[in-house]
């Protein structure tokens, strides 16, 4: 069983760029960073509880981060976890809406 504290802190913010919200548009996705050690399940039921939406299916990613040089310096950003979350079809998701 996961707490529900766990399940409102898996989601750490949807990833919005003008390639996602076409890829939401063609395909019912959207993507949402997450943490890192978030599962699939637990993906899931934190969607299905926070939006109260059907999930269809859940992809997972882990992004690599960027070296960076400055000066003699090497440093980079930290790897995340990015989910593609496919929502039933007739569900909608309206991110500011749906939320109690």
């Amino acid at each position: 069983m996961i707490s529900e504290d766990r399940l409102f802190r898996i989601l750490l913010a949807p990833r919005t760029s003008e390639k996602s919200s076409m890829f939401m548009e063609k395909t019912n996705t959207i993507i949402f960073k997450v943490i890192r050690n978030a599962k699939k399940i637990e993906i899931k039921r934190a969607v299905e509880k926070i939006f109260k939406i059907e999930v269809q299916s859940i992809n997972t990613l882990v992004v690599k981060g960027k070296k960076k040089r400055k000066g003699n310096k090497i440093t980079g950003h930290k790897n995340w976890k990015k989910a593609y979350i496919t929502i039933k079809k007739g569900q909608n998701m309206n991110l500011i809406s749906n939320i109690d």
